[in-house]
Parts: structure tokens; sequence; C-alpha cells
């Protein structure tokens, strides 16, 4: 697929266009320092956690422009999401504060069939989020905007600015296909979210991701969001869109794109945790798309980049040095299914 191309310094000299541009709501996370389940823990440790803006991290980590547009609260947790993204790379000045409503908040509570989370984001500052947004430059002179179904869940604003994005393109400039930027799209379905019922997050989320340019979306979710679960039929599915990546957990993922089907399977990984794996799993995709590699190279380095996350209890991974990453991409398939790094 085709990216606009990257903007000429003319066309904004007092700052360079983002690479990437992604919107969403991100929040504080409190977690347990080991894997004792939350009401036994004396003490938790805070970070930063947020689907939109972990993809933003993970291609700021791999070298990329990335900024992160989203509402934050006028509060401790608002300033230490600020300077960790600053701190990875992430371009944050069009992030709005507002004095009236709070950080949205959520802990992580380690059981032993995986960590559930527990969400108090309602009412935050991020859900008054709307279709408004599309008016900021940051948008339109992106090469890629980056979405989630996490936004669509949160509130009826923000599931307006989705579909203003999406399905009604409000970012084309009316030049035709590669009149605005790609817009990507995560499923990222989160149940507790859809306080409205699977029924209503099935049908939202099919629209999203078959208005998306690229879009991914995890086997398992798309059984429970539509009854469909081989890989081939889900491909079928979201066929609208004109690049489909198809997440299978420890199995592989596979895109769909031009008629063309591409499966690599997943490094074998020693989990730590599994949250926040699919939105590395993105950024490195995404990295791959911007540096116009093949189909194959893309897909390896989304399950590289999502490994790194599987192997720590932090939502947004340190990403491998570009050295590591490019002896990955080299290998032969022998050598990628046994983990090898040349």
């Amino acid at each position: 697929m085709p990216l606009p191309p990257p903007p000429r310094s003319a066309d904004r000299p007092e700052q360079a266009a983002a690479d990437v541009v992604c919107v969403g709501e991100t929040m504080a996370v409190l977690s347990p320092p080991d894997s004792r389940p939350l009401d036994e823990q004396p003490t938790l440790t805070m970070a930063v956690g947020g689907a939109e803006s972990n993809v933003a991290c993970g291609l700021a980590g791999l070298g990329h422009r990335v900024a992160w547009l989203s509402r934050l609260g006028d509060d401790p947790f608002a300033r230490r999401i600020l300077a960790e993204l600053t701190a990875r790379g992430v371009d944050v000045t069009g992030v709005e504060t507002d004095p009236a409503r709070p950080t949205g908040v959520y802990f992580k509570d380690p059981a032993p069939g995986g960590t559930r989370t527990h969400y108090y984001r309602s009412g935050s500052a991020a859900t008054l989020m709307g279709p408004d947004l599309t008016r900021l430059p940051a948008l339109r002179r992106a090469r890629v905007v980056h979405l989630s179904g996490v936004a669509a869940a949160i509130s009826d604003s923000c599931a307006g600015l989705l579909e203003a994005i999406l399905v009604d393109r409000a970012l084309d400039d009316g030049a035709g296909e590669s009149g605005g930027p790609t817009v990507s799209f995560d499923v990222n379905h989160r149940p507790a979210l859809w306080r409205s019922g699977t029924a209503d997050a099935a049908k939202n989320l099919l629209t999203l991701a078959r208005a998306a340019d690229i879009v991914f979306v995890g086997r398992d979710e798309a059984e429970a969001l539509w009854g469909t679960a081989r890989p081939d039929d889900i491909g079928e599915l979201l066929a609208p869109a004109p690049l489909v990546v198809v997440k299978d957990a420890e199995h592989g993922a596979t895109s769909y794109a031009d008629g063309t089907r591409t499966f690599v399977p997943a490094l074998p990984t020693q989990v730590v945790e599994p949250v926040g794996a699919g939105d590395a799993f993105a950024a490195g995709y995404l990295s791959a798309v911007l540096d116009n590699r093949d189909e194959r190279s893309r897909l390896r380095l989304g399950h590289t980049a999502a490994s790194a996350a599987l192997r720590t209890r932090d939502d947004v991974p340190r990403m491998p040095p570009r050295t590591e990453i490019d002896r990955r991409l080299a290998l032969d398939d022998a050598g990628w299914c046994t983990g090898a790094t040349g």
C-alpha cells in the first residue's frame, strides 16, 4: 500500500510533521511489583498505558517521528504521562489539558489465569474528544493516523471522532486515494468498556474496521465479535479494507492485501505478561510499512516488537536495536522459527 510521501520541510518550517499521529486515551497504570493479586499488595508502582500511546512509544523507539493527540486532566497523573511519553520521544504538544475532568487510571491485577484490568476512566478528560479534533493540522500532515476500537467505546463523542476519520474520511483533502493520511485501525475489543453490549460493539467495530486502510484484529476477538474463527474468513469479512492483519497469539499472523495471503509464525517467547503485545505488534508492523519493507518483513517486525512486550510487565517495551532487527528480518524460515538472532 503506498503511503503519502514524507512532508517537505517547507510544509511546516517550524516543526517537522510526524510520520504517525496516534489518537486516543492514555491512563496512569498502577501495578503490583510481583505476581500476587491486587488485594494482597501493600504497595503499587505507577506507569503509563493506553493502546494508542503504546503504539506511539513503540514507533518512536523504532526511530520514527510520532505525535500523540488526546486530552488529560490537570493533575499529577497527567504530568507523569506527558513526561513519560516525552522521554520516549513522542511529541505531546497537541495534547489538551482539561481543568475540570480527571486523567483516567487503571489497575493491573495478576491472577493465575492472566492479568485482569480494572478501569477508572468514566468521565475522564479524554472522553470529551470529538470530531472537531479533525481540524488539527497535525492529523492532516501525518503519513499515518493510528486509531483503535478502545476510543470508540469510551464515549459517544470519541466514537464520533473515529467515524469522522474512518468512515467520513474527514482528513481527506479531496485529491483522491492518496489525498489524506493512511488510516490504521486496531479493533482492540474491550468488552468491559462496551456497556451497550457485544452486539453493539460488533456492529460498530465492523463498520470502523472495514473503513480503514490498514486493520489489525486478533483471531480470538474476531470470533467473539462476529463468530468468525478462521483467519481466512476474517480476512474475507473485513475485505473492504485494503490491508487486513489477523493476529493469532502464539501461532502467528496472517495478512491479506491485493489478493495475496502472507503468513509468518510468531517467535518462540517466554511470556511474562501479554498486556501491550498487540500494540507493540502494530508499532512494529507500521514501522516496516513506513520503511517500505515487504509484507513478510512487516509481519516479522510486528512479531519482534510483540515478543519484546511479552517479556516484560511494562505496557511499552524497549524496542530491540536496529542491528538485532535487521538480523531477525534476514533469517531464513528455519532460523526464524527457532528464534535465532543470526
